[in-house]
């Protein structure tokens, strides 16, 4: 099983790559399979097309959020976990993913009937954040008036808002920057 998603994972982050140095129409299935050392057998295994890759950037996500978790010091402030998370994947936003591509993910979750995979509760992230809320909220660094699910749901929401603002706004600033100064005080209602 770690293989398989390691190799999906492989391919997923050479796609964004590809498609951040390139452009997403100028990136071949065929570039993408020799940038991930895969075969043709295991794209087609996990993707139909290249257009099916637009929904695995959640995935890359993911895989960013489980890197910079996997590196945090475990005795740091929970609330501060969350913040530092937040900025790492924004940063890699900015230097890897197309607004337009961002964009068009935003608003396929948008207009599409079947799997949400954004709002997917099994997903890393969301798992990753109810952990640290959790753990924020029993070392007394993050309220307990609220539940651990309406803390996590207020810290996705605000990630997606600032993210919604960057993609409305064509990518005009600094998505790093302005998640910064923006993110504390959109969530910092719920620091102890």
């Amino acid at each position: 099983m770690g293989r398989k998603r390691s190799t999906k994972a492989e391919i997923v982050k050479v796609a964004w790559k590809l498609f951040n140095e390139k452009g997403y129409e100028e990136t071949t299935i065929d570039e993408i399979i020799a940038g991930s050392n895969t075969s043709k057998g295991s794209f087609y295994h996990y993707f139909n097309s290249k257009d099916e890759l637009l929904s695995s950037l959640s995935e890359l996500f993911d895989v960013k959020y489980e890197e910079e978790m996997a590196n945090l010091d475990p005795e740091m402030n929970s609330y501060d976990k969350l913040l530092y998370l937040c900025y790492c994947v924004h940063d890699m936003i900015q230097d890897e993913v197309p607004v337009g591509l961002l964009a068009s993910l935003y608003a396929s979750q948008v207009v599409t009937k079947g799997s949400k995979h954004l709002l997917d509760q099994n997903r890393y992230y969301y798992r990753m954040i109810n952990i640290l809320v959790e753990e924020g909220q029993r070392r007394g660094q993050i309220r307990n008036d609220m539940t651990y699910f309406e803390i996590a749901r207020l810290y996705t929401l605000c990630e997606r808002a600032i993210i919604y603002d960057y993609c409305i706004s064509n990518g005009d600033y600094d998505l790093g920057d302005y998640t910064r100064q923006t993110m504390p005080l959109l969530f910092g209602c719920v620091k102890a």
